[in-house]
């Protein structure tokens, strides 16, 4: 599997390079977005790690442009651990999240943990459908009554984690434990319910009165069939 860690900081792309390539993946570095913009174009990749302060711009805006094109997972770097940044890296399509300092077992973890994941999803030969909802599991695409919809890599996995379930309550732990593999304070029902709001905005009617995925009160949410 192919990584691109777009980073400027030296001594930390010296010591996530020597990691990474030892747990036996490939790398690309970049350390600008315009370098980022480059090695997209050169080639294609199974996960980002994305510092968020690059010296031409925002790794939030750099992820919103990915998300144009691709679902390629990424994972944000970053000083800041403003719950609002928090969110925000994850509401534009950021599959993780890792505060600066960080212990470099953590930051593997996280990573084999979504390549696992990702490996997961793009394996499966089946087709989903249920609800009008319709997901193409190999080419990973989903469609509303036949319309396309635009879905980040998370927005996707979750769908299709209740759609594998129908009719069953899942619990908030099941779904982050799925989903996450992990027990990061900011990884919480509140970070799920920001996923869950913006996945009804796409796929629901009326995502005030959802009919597809609904909430069982105290108990979770529920793919409704």
């Amino acid at each position: 599997m192919k990584i691109l860690m777009i980073e400027d900081d030296l001594s930390l792309i010296n010591g996530l390079s020597y990691a990474i390539r030892k747990q036996g993946y490939e790398l690309d570095i970049a350390r600008t977005s315009a370098e980022a913009d480059r090695a997209f174009e050169n080639g294609k990749y199974d996960l980002v790690i994305l510092d968020v302060s690059l010296p031409d711009g925002s790794g939030f805006d750099l992820c919103k442009k990915i998300r144009i094109t691709s679902k390629v997972p990424v994972i944000f770097l970053t000083a800041a651990d403003e719950e609002t940044d928090i969110i925000m890296g994850l509401d534009i399509g950021g599959d993780d999240y890792i505060t600066k300092p960080f212990k470099l077992a953590v930051l593997m973890s996280r990573i084999n943990a979504i390549l696992r994941r990702s490996n997961h999803f793009n394996t499966d030969a089946a087709e989903l459908d249920s609800n009008g909802i319709r997901v193409e599991l190999l080419k990973g695409k989903v469609y509303k009554n036949g319309a396309l919809l635009d879905l980040t890599a998370n927005e996707y996995k979750l769908l299709c984690m209740f759609m594998e379930n129908p009719d069953i309550v899942l619990t908030s732990e099941q779904i982050l434990g799925k989903l996450w593999d992990c027990k990061e304070s900011y990884v919480d029902s509140s970070t799920l319910t920001v996923y869950i709001r913006r996945l009804r905005t796409k796929i629901e009617d009326n995502p005030s009165v959802p009919e597809r995925i609904v909430t069982v009160r105290g108990m979770g949410y529920k793919w409704n069939v």
